[in-house]
């Protein structure tokens, strides 16, 4: 039932989803939906907070490669995982219906830091750099930067709109040294050495 909530709302979003669409696409009464939801507004909740649920980061040895990684395999996943498209775009709409789901930001924001707390580890990042604050200023860089992307190509750029975005932020945010021992992920090459 999340699935099919979810291509309803990948292909959509919140105000043009509706319950009979969700219930059509998952093949089930309404008495199924709401034993598990209250309302439409419920499921997009589940939906936003579960986008991450299939995801399977790259492994590698943490810090600020992994990071990069991280947001790569993302941008190469938000072109082909409806579940986290949808719940990304839930996420970014739901100030407009009103709605304050903000959890699931701090979740982002909590997984990039813990990378960044690596690297600082690792002495991997300029001094000054407050890991919290740069975690949360990457939340808002990836989300702006994949909105971007979906308005002008589907997603079809997001790989390279998010390399550049690396290119910018990375000297704010790593030695020289560091940053060129980087390989800034573009689309397949995710994970590859």
């Amino acid at each position: 039932m999340l699935r099919a909530a979810a291509e309803v709302f990948d292909e959509s979003g919140y105000l043009g989803a509706s319950i009979t669409k969700i219930l059509e696409r998952a093949g089930v009464t309404a008495g199924a939906v709401y034993f598990h939801f209250r309302s439409k507004e419920g499921l997009a909740r589940a939906v936003i907070l579960e986008q991450a649920a299939d995801l399977q980061f790259p492994e590698g040895e943490g810090g600020l490669q992994q990071l990069l990684d991280m947001t790569g395999y993302l941008a190469v996943e938000m072109q082909r995982n409806t579940l986290l498209r949808a719940g990304v775009r839930l996420a970014v709409e739901q100030g407009v219906v009103g709605k304050q789901e903000y959890s699931i930001y701090e979740w982002w924001a909590d997984r990039f830091h813990q990378e960044l707390v690596v690297a600082r580890r690792k002495d991997q990042l300029l001094d000054g750099v407050d890991e919290a604050a740069f975690a949360q200023l990457l939340v808002a860089a990836y989300t702006g930067t994949q909105v971007m992307s979906q308005l002008s190509t589907g997603r079809a750029d997001l790989p390279r709109r998010i390399a550049d975005m690396w290119r910018c932020l990375l000297p704010a945010l790593a030695p020289a040294s560091v940053v060129s021992g980087l390989r800034i992920p573009e689309g397949d090459t995710v994970g590859a050495t």
